[in-house]
């Protein structure tokens, strides 16, 4: 069995419920349970029908995510989320960029990366290289004035983990955020990188080896192999072309507001809901969130 879930934005709350029943009968699907009054609805169909992605894109007009994915085994027990354009809403190193004066340079190479048009480690180094003499206690004032969260991104974390799942936040940005955003979200673990600091300044270096892509595959590894679980049983949520590792071996991978390139390679898009639409396509109605 399948199951079909109908997502829009929760600030416009405008699903349909006639869209809702139209799909479900045109698809032979049971009855729709609401999991969050005109936001969130599901159905059960026996098959994925042939016209999923003409359907998908109809709905994409409409601001509505659609998404059909096996029912059992939909509710995992682990998440696996990257932070920057994920967690929080920006990149933390287009913001350190900006404090440096070549903000609109970095954060072009920081899209193209993300767009998988160049090497993410080259790019990587390129860009922490231009941001060598930045204060250090400017890392403390781009967390406090620059960076903001997804929306939703607590009420996910804390919800699948009163539910028992375990959750780690893997970036390919920097330790000094990682560790502030995974204290206030509730994660149990962070991993990124650390830029090298002397003498209370960045030196335009950071440590190695660098966490790109094969390393978010690998904490995917060895955290549920530390677990006792195994990928089947983790949910991962990214947004660039370094996600799609990650994204491919997890039971269910999430391209959330993502990259086209990375949209391509992934049959969970979420393009319209936030972050609590991962509650949702496990089957979490709004009164169960943790707040």
């Amino acid at each position: 069995m399948q199951v079909v879930t109908l997502i829009t934005t929760p600030q416009e709350r405008n699903l349909d419920a006639a869209l809702v029943d139209n799909l479900r009968n045109a698809w032979g699907g049971g009855d729709a349970n609401w999991l969050a009054i005109d936001e969130a609805a599901e159905f059960v169909i026996p098959v994925t029908p042939d016209n999923q992605w003409d359907v998908w894109a109809d709905l994409q007009q409409g601001c509505v995510d659609l998404v059909i994915q096996p029912l059992e085994g939909r509710r995992k027990k682990m998440l696996l989320a990257d932070m920057d354009s994920t967690m929080i809403r920006q990149e933390c190193i287009d913001e350190l960029a900006a404090e440096a004066g070549v903000g609109a340079y970095v954060a072009d190479i920081t899209a193209r990366a993300m767009n998988g048009e160049l090497d993410f480690e080259a790019a990587l180094i390129e860009r922490v290289g231009l941001l060598k003499d930045l204060p250090e206690p400017m890392i403390e004032q781009v967390l406090d004035q620059r960076i903001s969260y997804m929306p939703g991104g607590y009420e996910l974390v804390n919800t699948m983990k009163a539910h028992g799942a375990y959750a780690a936040l893997v970036s390919g940005g920097f330790t000094a955020f990682t560790a502030r955003v995974a204290a206030a979200l509730g994660f149990d673990e962070n991993r990124a990188n650390t830029l090298l600091i002397a003498e209370g300044k960045l030196t335009g270096e950071v440590a190695r080896p660098i966490l790109g892509k094969a390393a978010k595959v690998e904490a995917l590894q060895e955290i549920t192999t530390r677990l006792g679980i195994t990928p089947a049983d983790v949910l991962a949520v990214g947004d660039g072309a370094n996600d799609l590792g990650m994204l491919g071996l997890a039971g269910t991978g999430v391209a959330l507001h993502a990259k086209p390139s990375v949209q391509a390679q992934c049959d969970v898009r979420i393009n319209h809901g936030d972050l609590t639409a991962l509650l949702y396509l496990q089957g979490y109605g709004r009164d169960q969130f943790v707040t």
